[in-house]
Parts: structure tokens; C-alpha cells; sequence
């Protein structure tokens, strides 16, 4: 992948990352995207395109979760109106449901092709790791030096503050943690490679 290795060490087999032409593998992103890529927990646009600074979907939140546990098997479907059949995360989608992962934007609708948000990401990795792999979550990190901590809604504090305190998240240069912006798939890839890290 382009690293220097001293005297004895292997010299890498292949970059994932350079199947991608709009992948730079000298970006802050190189190591997590070539993990979720050799992993599978995440796959290109297409061929070629990854779109590191695209937004991540919902429904490619969920299936990157549902990989990551070893797609186990899905025995009922969604609930949600709006999550077809045959579709990339319709069974990832029905076992994040089942297992209170996943919720709703509404009582009906789960917007699966609707954008996550930075608290939202948090949020369902943290009901990842302490309600799938009943992981006790660490003390979460002080939020309030954060000039828009305000901003952070109810239901996501402690997950904020958790995947703060676990290096999942980081605040931005001007002293912000942007919790309803939105999640680009560069930034999904780290969250996805440290989350493995905690299991």
C-alpha cells in the first residue's frame, strides 16, 4: 500500500484501495477503507468508484453492520413499508429490526435510501455493540467542550458520547462535533474498522 517496511517485514500483497481510481491512497482514509474493502463490509459504487465523500445511505449503514456480524440468518422480514424485497439491505435492514439496531424515521418508514447523520451512525453502532455483542460501554467523553453540543439530540447523547470516548468520532478543527451532519462512507469505513476493534 505504498508503506515503508523495515528489513524482514512482508511487503503487502495488494492494495484494496487502488481497485478504486477515486480512492487516494495517500489520504487520512487509506487504512480503513482497505479494511472494509478486504473485509467486504463495504463494496464500490460501482467497479471503479468508491466515493469516499458520498453520504452514506441508511440502508448502507445497516448492511455494513449486518456483514460485520457474519450476515446471520433472517428468519422474518421488515416491518417498514418502504424496504422492498430483493433489495441490498433487505435482510439486513429485517435482522437490524429485530434486534432494536435499527428504528424507523417513523412508525412506518425506515428511509433506506435517506442520508445518515453523524448522531444516527453513533447511535446504531452503539446498539451494536452493547445490545449484539453486549459489549459494556466505556464512560462516554465530556461533550460539552463542544461549541454545538447543544445540537446533539436526546436520544443520541450517550452514543455520541460513547463513540467519542472510543475514538469513533472526532471533533472538527473549529471546535464542533457536527452531530446532524451528515456521515460520508470514508468516515464509515473508520467507524466500522474500530468498532471491529471493540467485539
Amino acid at each position: 500500500c505504498g508503506e515503508i517496511v523495515k528489513q524482514g517485514e512482508i511487503i503487502p500483497a495488494h492494495c484494496p484501495s487502488k481497485a478504486f481510481v477515486d480512492l487516494n491512497t495517500g489520504c487520512w482514509y487509506h487504512e480503513y477503507t482497505d479494511y472494509v474493502i478486504a473485509k467486504g463490509l463495504m463494496n464500490g459504487m460501482d467497479k471503479t468508484h468508491f466515493a469516499p465523500e458520498g453520504n452514506l445511505t441508511r440502508g448502507m449503514l445497516v448492511t455494513t453492520l449486518y456483514r460485520l456480524a457474519g450476515e446471520p440468518e433472517v428468519t422474518e422480514p421488515a416491518t417498514f413499508t418502504d424496504v422492498a424485497q430483493g433489495r441490498y439491505y433487505t435482510d439486513a435492514v429485517a435482522w437490524a429490526e429485530d434486534l432494536g439496531i435499527a428504528k424507523g424515521m417513523t412508525a412506518t418508514a425506515f428511509q433506506p435510501e435517506g442520508t445518515v447523520t453523524r448522531q444516527q451512525a453513533a447511535t446504531f453502532l452503539y446498539r451494536y455493540v452493547t445490545e449484539y455483542l453486549k459489549v459494556e460501554p466505556t464512560q462516554g467523553a465530556d461533550l460539552s467542550v463542544y461549541k454545538d453540543s447543544d445540537k446533539i439530540s436526546g436520544f443520541a447523547k450517550d452514543a455520541v458520547a460513547w463513540a467519542t470516548a472510543e475514538g469513533l468520532f472526532e471533533g472538527f478543527p473549529d471546535n464542533t462535533m457536527q452531530p446532524r451532519g451528515t456521515l460520508t462512507r470514508a468516515q464509515m469505513a473508520k467507524m466500522l474498522q474500530t468498532a471491529r476493534e471493540l467485539a
